[in-house]
């Protein structure tokens, strides 16, 4: 099939690639136009694993433009992935979704597919459908959500858990066209309306953070019983009701999804009149995770101001540069806001230009006579360092896991003080 697809940000070149994979010709088109000519180039503006290699395996069915009308009007399926950020209240911001509906509407045709991909207000598909429509342009319209993973959003395009199609009750061609389109990846669809894909995308997301937002608060009762917050996770994972993943205590979550989401979810409740109790409780644990853990650190540490402190971990997760909301940011501002001495280290992240805290190059100079060391992002590297080494190069002796990922038992033995979050 020929694709178009309208942004090239994550999901859009992750998608991208997936699909031309999977045989698809695909021209994806951005506004953006350093963007773009960096694509042309070869290079990949982020950095997820595997990408960059897709892209060069099949970028014979790849193509990248400023300027694509010719292509969205010869696309089979044209997809929009732009940003939905939020604005000022937490609402979601369709500014781009809009203008990419701006752009297409004098180009496309009734022989078409348009695919949203970006996560949009419940009834934006059919608000777009019946725009069209008052156009002239009778385009089907459908509702795929996208639920990768950063860090492993490859994986996850081959080996999704669902594929969900919201569809129009009169649409009686699209879902055949996305199982041709999807046609080699294997898993159960979900078939709803429009408003249906919508919410399942917006519910996913904030039933997620209110697993993080659960075992963090259970781990802050943990630290006050003296009970081991990952034996409480592994009991409970262990119940097929409740399941193993997102239980992993830490400084909270972040990214580009989870805490936009749950905030657009919010406002849309409050919209209807529906006061969300629980997905306030969610926002109100991780907004003060942070301060609870720099509260925390205070009281085995003493004094921050004027002390060294070593921060592995600047991205969100590991496996991505991205660093949207990301906690180990968070922690970082709020250290130096501490007066503390911080020297920050990711081995794919940058610091905003904002924060006024060095970043190390290596692992080594991060660590080098540091007081305490941090690690905020779970990266392989860090989860493998050398304890024995650290401990002589740091002038302290405080290891603050600050995603429970470290071995603590290797690390007690080297010589070093190790403090987890609920961990006795």
């Amino acid at each position: 099939m020929n694709v178009c697809i309208i942004g090239a940000g994550y999901v859009g070149l992750t998608t991208a690639a997936v699909l031309a994979k999977i045989g698809h010709t695909v021209h994806c088109i951005d506004e953006n136009e350093q963007k773009i000519a960096a694509l042309q180039r070869g290079e990949i503006p982020i950095y997820e694993p595997r990408l960059a290699e897709l892209f060069t395996d099949h970028q014979s069915r790849l193509f990248f433009h400023h300027d694509g009308r010719k292509h969205i009007q010869e696309a089979d399926v044209i997809f929009i992935c732009v940003g939905t950020p939020p604005d000022v209240k937490g609402k979601p911001d369709v500014s781009y979704v809009n203008r990419a509906i701006d752009m297409l509407i004098p180009h496309v045709n009734d022989h078409q597919t348009l695919v949203m991909k970006s996560t949009v207000p419940i009834g934006t598909n059919e608000r777009i459908y019946e725009r069209l429509k008052n156009e002239g342009k009778h385009v089907r319209v459908v509702s795929n959500p996208e639920f990768l993973r950063e860090g492993s959003a490859i994986y996850d395009s081959f080996h999704p858990d669902r594929i969900v199609i919201g569809l129009r009750d009169d649409d009686d061609r699209s879902l055949s066209i996305m199982q041709t389109l999807y046609a080699g990846i294997h898993a159960p669809y979900v078939v709803t309306s429009l408003s249906g894909a919508e919410m399942i995308k917006y519910a996913a997301n904030a039933f997620l953070a209110t697993k993080i937002s659960f075992i963090n608060e259970m781990a802050r009762l943990c630290d006050t019983y003296g009970v081991d917050v990952v034996d409480v996770a592994k009991g409970i994972g262990l119940d097929g009701r409740i399941g193993p993943h997102f239980l992993q205590a830490g400084i909270g979550y972040g990214g580009s999804c989870f805490p936009k989401d749950v905030t657009a979810l919010i406002q849309m409740a409050y919209e209807q009149m529906v006061r969300p109790y629980m997905l306030e409780a969610t926002k109100a644990v991780n907004d003060t995770q942070i301060n609870w853990y720099v509260q925390k650190m205070k009281r085995t540490l003493g004094e921050l101001a004027g002390r060294r402190i070593a921060v592995l971990g600047i991205a969100f997760k590991p496996n991505t540069d991205d660093i949207r909301e990301s906690p180990a940011v968070l922690l970082i501002t709020k250290l130096h806001a501490h007066g503390a001495d911080v020297i920050a280290h990711d081995p794919k992240a940058t610091l905003p230009l904002d924060v006024a805290v060095k970043q190390a190059k290596t692992i080594d100079e991060a660590v080098k006579k540091a007081d305490a060391l941090i690690v905020a992002t779970d990266w392989d590297a860090y989860k493998q360092l050398n304890w024995e080494e650290v401990k002589r190069m740091m002038n302290g002796n405080a290891v603050i896991d600050g995603r429970n990922s470290l071995p603590r038992e290797a690390i007690i033995n080297a010589g070093l003080h190790y403090i987890g979050v609920g961990r006795r």
